[in-house]
């Protein structure tokens, strides 16, 4: 084919190369978006670095669930561990800690020591001359107790849960509802020896537990703020990250500017090959844009400087029929970046559930059902086919065949033997009804969810799609009001336990288990691999919970996603990460591009 250039100067040169279906609605807001977002010039005196994000409800880091709150919330507080942005592979370096901790000959004390230049705020909180305070080791302890108390219902209260002495008891503490949480109440295995020392104490050694300091959830909060903010916290910031949230018009947009008086060499180190140059960027804006087209006719125009997810009606216009970035693009600075992703989509039943959760021959003749094969070209090849609940690149994955792959005949077989012969649900002498519960309603999620229920519709199943809102899908989960779900899990470290907590029966909703699967063979294979130092009988473990969770399908395992986003050219020092939290801080302008 022969190579083709185009124009970029204009919103109609870039509509005319792009594919795209967009309602009147979907064109309306796309018309306000260019209107009311600034475009990126080049030699910005503070270079403001702009990208599309989902809306956030809360800024506090208990209830930092998705990985779109867990951004914002590690650009304004603060984990004690973080990762070394450019290692890989990866690992951790200190955060909020001097160093990393001291560790008991038995794998059980770690001691910490607090940097001596932390400091939350400015924030009128604060009753010092210049509204800031020194962090505490004190400060540490109340951040975790407020994970354990139950009246708050932080999903993220699995990272400690049965691992830290003491806080399994704080939690059924704080469950009584006739009494306020009594945060003087100690956790045994939190002392505080000093303003700088922590020392934490563990029920037994956990292997992974290092990876966990390094989570939104135990971002470090003042005692002050919550008290001064109550149910608000979570709509204001009073922390001590490298950012400071500065504007927050909901569901519109955040701003973030660079904190006064915090030492910016802890930040935007430049560290890659194309930093010569640069500056640092002074302000981040996350601007709220569920559709994908007004995305990424905003990325052409140079509103944003990153472009993720990118759409399947939107891919041609990225790369050739020989896989390279058109032309277009790279003339104009755009780069591409491109790695697989650790993260796994299912679709989850709810256990719970009479129907669903009830019948594993239903469970599986739907997971029959799924072609993997059409949804993977449907994607574009943006995905991978998934058979297995833990995606490629992690230690200890299970490679062989699934059991319940794709084949009609035997989803079929199954569903007679599940009771609903041809689909036929006996209680009504109608085809079998199910409702798929979305959390998005753009146009892509929308059509993939229809390919889904065409398969289901060969084996003789209606499939409804009932499209929430993203706040509202996630409180239908913790409440376990959902039957049947579409659900992706991120990795919140690289470990295989990331994903397999996920059907621990003490995860259940509104924890990281959200299909609420229980079985005592796989928890007492799951305590065990917490707990065990001996690697060759971890990986023993892992492979026995991967093969009873394949033989259960509480999710039928549908894909793994290739990361794969375009970089505007004024966007440097940028590396692709699995766990981008707060990563914005290391990015840096470059001048020069119109």
């Amino acid at each position: 084919m022969q190579k083709r250039t185009f124009r970029w100067n204009s919103i109609s040169a870039s509509i005319r190369f792009v594919k795209i279906r967009v309602s009147k609605s979907a064109l309306a807001a796309l018309a306000a978006c260019i209107l009311s977002v600034p475009s990126l010039k080049a030699g910005e005196i503070a270079p403001v670095f702009r990208r599309a994000d989902a809306p956030v409800s809360s800024l506090d880091p208990i209830q930092a669930t998705s990985s779109s709150a867990g951004r914002p919330v590690c650009l304004v507080y603060e984990t004690l561990l973080q990762y070394d942005y450019a290692a890989r592979p990866y690992r951790l370096v200190p955060y909020a800690a001097e160093t990393m901790p001291e560790i008991s000959p038995d794998g059980r004390t770690l001691t910490f020591r607090l940097r001596d230049d932390l400091f939350f705020g400015p924030d009128a909180c604060f009753d010092t001359p210049d509204r800031r305070r020194k962090i505490t080791s004190a400060d540490v302890v109340f951040s975790w107790k407020r994970l354990a108390d139950a009246k708050l219902t932080s999903g993220g209260r699995w990272i400690f849960a049965g691992l830290i002495e003491g806080f399994d008891e704080f939690y059924e503490a704080s469950r009584d509802p006739k009494r306020p949480t009594d945060y003087t109440r100690e956790i045994a295995g939190l002392q505080t020896p000093d303003e700088q020392t922590l020392v934490i104490r563990l029920t037994r050694p956990v292997p992974d537990f290092l990876w966990r300091l390094a989570l939104p959830f135990g971002a470090i909060v003042p005692p002050e703020a919550v008290a001064a903010y109550g149910a608000r916290f979570g709509q204001h910031e009073a922390g001590s990250g490298p950012f400071r949230l500065t504007d927050w018009k909901r569901g519109h947009r955040m701003r973030f500017e660079r904190r006064p008086g915090r030492d910016s060499a802890r930040d935007c180190t430049p560290v890659l090959e194309d930093w010569t140059g640069t500056v640092p960027y002074e302000a981040i804006e996350y601007w709220c844009m569920s559709d994908a087209s007004t995305r990424w006719l905003s990325f052409l125009r140079g509103t944003f400087e990153l472009a993720t997810e990118i759409s399947r009606d939107n891919w041609d216009a990225v790369l050739d029929e020989n896989g390279e970035l058109r032309p277009g693009l790279a003339q104009r600075g755009i780069r591409i970046a491109a790695q697989p992703a650790l993260e796994t989509y299912f679709i989850g039943f709810n256990m719970d559930d009479p129907v669903v959760g009830a019948n594993v021959n239903l469970r599986r003749a739907l997971s029959c059902a799924f072609d993997a094969s059409t949804w993977v070209a449907f994607n574009r090849g943006r995905v991978v086919a998934s058979d297995g609940p833990i995606p490629p690149g992690i230690a200890n994955r299970l490679e062989t065949p699934q059991p319940y792959g794709y084949d009609i005949e035997r989803a079929r077989q199954l569903l007679a033997e599940a009771g609903y012969p041809n689909g036929i649900d006996p209680a009504t002498g109608r085809r079998l009804r199910l409702t798929l519960t979305l959390g998005k309603a753009d146009q892509e999620t929308r059509e993939g969810a229809e390919l889904i229920a065409s398969f289901f519709s060969k084996i003789g199943i209606d499939l409804a799609l009932d499209i929430q809102t993203f706040p509202h899908f996630i409180q239908s989960l913790a409440k376990r009001n959902t039957a049947i779900f579409l659900l992706s899990w991120i990795a919140d470290y690289p470990d295989p336990l990331n994903f397999l907590q996920l059907f621990a029966s003490q995860n259940a909703s509104p924890g990281p288990n959200r299909v609420n699967f229980s079985d005592p063979q796989y928890d007492a294979l799951y305590e065990e691999a917490c707990a065990t130092t001996d690697e060759q009988r971890r990986r023993t473990l892992c492979l026995e919970m991967q093969e009873i969770i394949r033989s259960q399908m509480p999710w039928i395992f549908l894909y793994h996603r290739r990361e794969i986003v375009l970089l505007g050219p004024h966007l440097a020092n940028f590396r692709l990460h699995d766990f981008p939290l707060g990563m914005e801080k290391h990015w840096r302008y470059k001048p020069g591009h119109p």
